[in-house]
């Protein structure tokens, strides 16, 4: 028996489950349409920010998007396929859990500023479990998972959180009173690098001075134009391919309230080529030149926002309370820079990643690294890349040290071709 069924936006809950227990999400694996890939093909009820959990999902899994083309039609989207089975999308990455609390930063950025963090959560008897930091446009921000020391578990003293809360915030705010700093304490749930997202947007990171010229870095090209035969804005994409692309603008759409009904993506060789046609969730294409010019400065930034400049430096070692502090605190005195962290402990260990840059914006100096290595352990201190190869900061290729360039992104409903880069 087929059923058809059509259903407004203030359908009650009980109506839409039985809808979609009627019409579950179907998806395709499929293996042998491709020799060095995976064609993966979802079917699934259109809703906004249905097309972003897909992506994340996929994206959490470590898989590589090389190709993709998404359709909605009808409040669906569409794939083309006949022959496929039942599997409902429940999990996006992120695991329940009470047993930490998480810390969000946002503030000006400034040499020094992520080792300063760490020693107020070390001095506050807090246990850094994950962490990632992102610097864009002179902005920082961070996700931080802690434990209380003592109990090993999410910290719930009323007066331990607001001092955590006072000290951070007055660390992020440091001299400038030009823009403020914010500090958000919390026990929920939280997929990391989307809230970095909605952290930088909501910090307005994509708004550059006048006379920003990048300093000779080449931006994204986007261009954002409208059809007015379909009533859509269509916006193209090209840039450098790396690593969770696909993600990075698919999520900055959904939190800018734009749906996209069609798209195709496309990463053959170092450059990725995305195009998205969309419309504003109440209906309308793009309204204005101001609208047009605030998605292609949001885009840029959110391509930016995770390209790695400096050396990356990868630590792996037996997990200790304010070993983050430590590290970074040699850091700083070493007058390096992070510009970028990822921060992991895996079955007592920790997994860190660092990607830094000289203070000043000259070289990293082979023998200040030597020392690095000497003071923090060579054998637990891995370097990619040779310190004597780097240029200033204000002339490195925006990709150069991104995972040392090997990884391919692309996108969605036929999830054309995916790889795993585990």
């Amino acid at each position: 028996m087929e059923i058809n069924m059509r259903f407004s936006n203030d359908m009650d809950d009980e109506y839409e489950k039985l809808f979609r227990r009627l019409n579950p999400p179907r998806v395709v694996i499929d293996n042998e349409a491709c020799k060095n890939a995976t064609v993966i093909r979802v079917d699934s009820a259109n809703k906004h920010g249905k097309l972003l959990e897909v992506v994340q999902v996929l994206t959490d899994l470590n898989l590589i998007i090389t190709k993709a083309y998404i359709s909605s039609d009808g409040g669906w989207f569409m794939d083309g396929t006949e022959s496929c089975f039942t599997s409902s999308i429940r999990s996006f990455g992120v695991k329940q859990s009470v047993d930490h609390t998480a810390i969000e930063l946002t503030g000006s950025d400034r040499p020094g500023l992520l080792s300063e963090v760490s020693a107020v959560l070390t001095h506050l008897k807090c246990n850094v479990l994950n962490a990632e930091v992102w610097t864009h446009n002179m902005r920082a921000a961070a996700v931080m998972q802690v434990t209380d020391e003592e109990t090993g578990s999410a910290i719930i003293d009323p007066e331990k959180l607001s001092r955590i809360k006072e000290l951070l915030c007055n660390v992020l705010k440091g001299s400038n009173k030009s823009r403020g700093a914010k500090t958000v304490v919390s026990h929920g749930v939280t997929h990391i690098e989307r809230r970095l997202h909605q952290m930088m947007f909501a910090d307005r990171d994509y708004e550059r001075a006048s006379n920003d010229e990048l300093n000779g870095k080449q931006r994204p090209n986007v261009s954002v134009v409208n059809w007015h035969e379909k009533d859509y804005s269509v916006i193209t994409i090209r840039s450098k391919d790396r690593a969770k692309l696909l993600f990075d603008t698919v999520c900055t759409l959904t939190d800018m309230e734009y749906v996209v009904f069609h798209a195709n993506i496309d990463a053959e060789g170092p450059e990725a080529h995305q195009e998205y046609y969309i419309k504003h969730v109440d209906g309308s294409p793009v309204k204005s030149e101001a609208e047009r010019q605030r998605i292609i400065q949001c885009l840029e930034a959110a391509i930016e926002r995770r390209v790695s400049e400096g050396l990356k430096l990868e630590l792996c070692t037996v997990d200790r309370i304010g070993l983050l502090s430590d590290v970074t605190r040699i850091f700083r005195e070493n007058s390096l820079t992070v510009t970028r962290a990822e921060v992991a402990t895996r079955a007592g260990k920790a997994v860190n990643t660092f990607y830094v840059s000289d203070s000043s914006g000259y070289p990293v100096d082979a023998k200040t690294i030597d020392s690095i290595r000497q003071a923090i352990g060579r054998t637990i201190l891995k370097v990619t890349g040779s310190p004597e190869e780097l240029k200033p900061a204000s002339q490195e290729s925006p990709t150069r040290f991104l995972f040392g360039g090997l990884f391919k992104s692309r996108s969605f409903v036929n999830f054309g071709l995916v790889k795993s880069y585990s």
